[in-house]
């Protein structure tokens, strides 16, 4: 490459154009001169070697320059215009033709009741609405060129440079082609690539020609204080491309569904809050005529006492607030919730697709084009059966033995996710028995044991340590998931991220929610009953639920893994990178401001990376998935979940707008793979809130008692708890679970947990009784009639809502005539002309 002798004293620095001001620098390469050295150490055989040649050198200008420390050296690229309409035309670019004529919708009434929310119009709509079509090097006059440096906005320049970059030869290597950026990144040659920010964020440019758009979104966007505000996705798109722009609409739009069931729960969790002391239940157990006199047996075998059942009063007040019929109402509620939320969202993606000119766009061609490390990797060749031309390809037998070490590979690290929540639950059954004996017995703990029972501080203590280990796991496994998916060599960049997505969202999934699945369906189910109890390993007795239920338990599991993943995300989305930028720039800081340049600025930024709206997109889907699928254990769920996005949306755009080279601008017309994920969990939601509701609550127990098994007619809940604790007779405790001390001499114990046994005089002593089985037989039938109410209305409701509105659709068709005829009356024109 040439490198030219270039006076600074003349240039300017901050600029992002040449020093004529007329070319605009659309890339920059950056390569470190010891690194060069090294290159040239290990790879050249004579003084001549230099940094390996593009073979586009005539197409691209390639000026460079050194850093003010003369260690890192920059290449600036520029696109001429020919270089720029030959690539539109390769990529299928659509481009202005003529001004959009067709009305703009209704003005909504509630307009300026929303005014406060608004932005200005010339920052919500940057640019002019356009009939567009794909460009073509023979029908330039069709368009609407009035300027050819500002034609193609930046973001569709620097898309295109990097189309070339990425498939660029430089060499060859025993008989193989060498080509493409990406592999000058990763062997060390170049260390970065990257378009240029158009200004700083928090000052405009000096340079008239300059935007300024990345100082409008940070000032009307990327800070919390604008948190009330829209977000102006127009201008989003027109910088960083319709791919994050997707994103952020979603995200968006997702943020203001959740403030109608962030609102209902609420109200649900008052409804909770305000009816405490109605609560039949948790009077009895606070009661000392009643819970004071019922005796419970041990926690734990031999080393735990006898105990009284107002002992837990506290924690069977606070279950209520979570455990009463409102639940019901919010499990069925967000059924439906999450029904409109798809298809509303459907509807506001066909609305984008218009508006950004996608209808059109099936795949772009960059997404659908083979990968170049695919090229580079498979050397065999055939012919294509629908363009007819040779193109590589990978063998099926190779494709097989990749595929088999991947999904060997995805099952080990499933299979050690299952094994270190065995370790959380062995955990929690050794120290259930120490919490136990050390609460009971030690008298330091009188005054909070009626809150912090021994139940609670178990499910406190795993559910933190089961999120230490969560976050030690995802950080493991997510180099792992970009090696596997790398080793089988996807044939494009959307069967790449698509692979990458499914292993990914599987482990999380695995991760997050097997712990919340363990406490809603299994903890206290397979218990067994004094003198027959079931132990794990033959050495640990299986957990018992607090008398007040499991649900408290599993809310205070859900609590701490999503409000603990929420916080730690943010900060490692915000803090993290400020502190790595703050130690990049600090040589920087001892130099004049005008000596640092704006490609030197942004090479000291953080890299987004092709993954980056991956990891967003799985944060944002597996938050969705806490508040759908145990939603019925925690109606604030949705309203932890509002507060977060509303944050998440500032910090994504703080830091994508101040602490982030700007990414390379890529198309999508969708959420991709996402949609298929957010539906199936939609359906996944209602079979695990009906069976929370019907097993995990004491809602269903109490339904039947009220309704079967009642005697008082003036308070039918009157007796409840003494009816749902069964009785044991203490002589019939084995050796291996008699308590060591009986200090009272008492007789019988009950069962700390909800059971329905006969009593030690009957003659079926300990077996289920008849109220057992309708308890179940009501769970079972409560289960099957709630899916289908829901899925009935879910697909009744789907259908009512079309997924592209009916105003969209006439315009889509009245663009598609209006360009027809435009192109009709062109060729028309050019004939005439010719003739």
């Amino acid at each position: 490459l040439y490198l030219p002798q270039i006076d600074k004293r003349h240039e300017s620095k901050d600029s992002i154009f040449f020093r004529d001001g007329i070319r605009r620098i659309d890339f920059v390469l950056s390569y470190v001169d010891d690194l060069n050295k090294e290159w040239e150490k290990n790879n050249c055989s004579h003084k001549s070697c230099n940094k390996p040649q593009f073979s586009l050198m005539s197409d691209l200008t390639f000026p460079g320059q050194e850093s003010e420390d003369g260690k890192i050296y920059f290449v600036k690229i520029h696109a001429p215009w020919e270089v720029l309409i030959t690539y539109a035309e390769v990529l299928n670019i659509k481009v202005p033709i003529k001004e959009n004529d067709i009305p703009s919708t209704v003005e909504n009434p509630l307009d300026c009741m929303l005014a406060p929310l608004r932005l200005p119009e010339k920052v919500m709509h940057p640019e002019p609405d356009y009939f567009t079509a794909p460009f073509s090097k023979d029908k330039q006059e069709l368009y609407l060129i009035n300027d050819e440096s500002t034609f193609f906005s930046p973001s569709m320049r620097n898309r295109i440079v990097n189309y070339i970059l990425t498939r660029c030869p430089y060499g060859t290597e025993e008989g193989k082609k060498k080509f493409g950026i990406k592999r000058l990144l990763n062997n060390g040659t170049y260390s970065a690539a990257y378009p240029l920010h158009d200004c700083q964020y928090w000052k405009k440019a000096n340079d008239p020609n300059c935007d300024n758009e990345r100082y409008t979104l940070y000032m009307e966007w990327a800070r919390f204080l604008r948190f009330y505000k829209e977000q102006p996705l127009d201008l989003i798109r027109k910088y960083y491309g319709e791919k994050i722009g997707i994103y952020f609409a979603w995200l968006g739009f997702y943020t203001e569904m959740l403030f109608l069931a962030a609102v209902v729960g609420l109200i649900c969790f008052l409804y909770g809050l305000f009816t405490m002391d109605e609560n039949m239940s948790s009077k009895e157990i606070c009661d000392p005529a009643i819970g004071g006199e019922i005796i419970m047996c041990p926690l734990c075998d031999r080393e735990c006492e006898y105990w009284r059942l107002n002992t837990t009063c506290q924690s069977s007040e606070y279950s209520h607030l979570f455990d009463n019929v409102a639940t019901l109402f919010f499990a069925i509620f967000m059924g439906i919730w999450v029904t409109l939320f798809l298809e509303f969202w459907k509807r506001r993606q066909a609305r984008l697709k218009y508006e950004w000119d996608l209808v059109d766009f099936e795949e772009e061609q960059q997404q659908l084009q083979l990968r170049p490390e695919y090229e580079a990797k498979c050397t065999q060749k055939k012919k294509n059966p629908v363009t007819q031309e040779m193109e590589p390809y990978l063998p099926i037998t190779s494709q097989a033995v990749r595929f088999c070490i991947s999904g060997t590979t995805v099952l080990f690290w499933v299979s050690l996710i299952i094994a270190s929540m065995i370790a959380v639950i062995v955990y929690r059954l050794a120290v259930y028995a120490a919490f136990a004996s050390l609460m009971e017995n030690t008298q330091t703990f009188q005054p909070i044991r009626g809150l912090l029972t021994p139940q609670l501080a178990t499910s406190v203590t795993a559910s933190c340590l089961n999120f230490v280990i969560i976050m030690i796991l995802n950080f493991l496994y997510e180099r792992i998931a970009i090696w596997i998916t790398d080793m089988e060599i996807p044939r494009t960049h959307m069967e790449y991220e698509n692979r990458l997505t499914m292993k990914m969202f599987l482990f999380q999934f695995v991760n997050y929610y097997s712990s919340c699945f363990y406490v809603a369906f299994f903890k206290g189910k397979f218990v067994g009953y004094p003198g027959a109890y079931t132990y794990m390993f033959n050495r640990w007795r299986n957990e018992e639920c607090d008398p007040a239920g499991c649900l408290i338990e599993l809310t205070t599991q859900l609590t701490i893994v999503m409000a603990g993943k929420q916080i730690w995300g943010n900060i490692q989305e915000a803090i993290v990178p400020w502190i790595c930028n703050w130690w990049g720039r600090r040589k920087a800081r001892n130099n004049p401001e005008n000596l640092y340049s704006r490609w030197e600025q942004d090479h000291d930024l953080q890299t987004f990376g092709a993954l980056g709206l991956f990891y967003e997109y799985l944060e944002m889907v597996i938050q969705f998935g806490f508040i759908t699928l145990f939603v019925a254990s925690f109606p604030l769920a949705p309203l932890l979940a509002l507060m977060n996005n509303i944050l998440e949306i500032r910090v994504d755009s703080w830091k994508l707008t101040t602490q982030y080279r700007r990414p390379v601008a890529a198309k999508a017309h969708s959420i991709g793979v996402w949609q298929e994920i957010l539906n199936g969990m939609a359906i996944l939601s209602v079979v695990t809130n009906a069976f929370i509701v019907a097993f995990t609550s004491d809602m269903i127990p109490r339904l039947v008692y009220y309704y079967a098994y009642s005697e008082n007619e003036d308070s039918p809940m009157s007796g409840y708890i003494n009816n749902s604790l069964s009785v044991f007779q203490i002589s019939d405790f084995p050796e291996r679970n008699k308590p060591k001390q009986n200090p009272e001499g008492l007789d019988i114990c009950r069962l700390v947990y909800r059971d329905y046994r006969y009593p030690p005089d009957h003659e079926r002593k300990y077996l289920h009784t008849m109220q057992f089985w309708h308890i179940l037989a009501a769970k079972l039938a409560f289960i099957i009639i709630m899916e289908h109410v829901v899925f009935i209305v879910k697909f009744f409701v789907a259908w009512m809502i079309p997924d592209v509105p009916a105003d969209v659709k006439a315009k889509i068709k009245r663009e598609k005539y209006l360009t027809q005829k435009i192109l009709h009356e062109y060729e028309l024109e050019k004939l005439k002309e010719r003739l």
